[in-house]
């Protein structure tokens, strides 16, 4: 067999992952996914911060500086946009609620007897 032609053409070896792409072997997703949800902090700090770069001029309101559970996550940030009646969204282990919401969600977080800053 020549060099040319010495190119895999089908392999059922290692299969991949469907989330993240990555061989089953490599991948990370599926672990994290089969491992029970670790426990919450006891003392959980939330950083409140205002952005408007990249957004088109746009006040978004960040919480960060929670816990990096996504279902832990997207629960909160569920009940904080119910709270201040606007969109928002989870990104990158932060929180992200449109419009200017610091002092609201300062209340909000500190009946949950979170640690808040910013």
């Amino acid at each position: 067999m020549s060099e040319r032609n010495a190119r895999l053409v089908y392999s059922t070896g290692d299969q991949t992952c469907p989330r993240c792409g990555w061989p089953s072997s490599r991948c990370t997703c599926s672990r994290t996914q089969a491992a029970p949800h670790s426990a919450l902090p006891a003392k959980i700090v939330a950083k409140l911060r205002m952005e408007k770069a990249g957004r088109g001029g746009k006040t978004v309101t960040v919480v960060d500086g929670l816990p990096l559970d996504e279902a832990f996550l997207k629960e909160l940030c569920a009940e904080l946009k119910r709270a201040c009646g606007t969109g928002g969204a989870v990104k990158d282990g932060t929180i992200e609620l449109q419009g200017e919401h610091r002092e609201r969600l300062r209340d909000l977080l500190l009946k949950k007897q979170y640690v808040v800053k910013g």
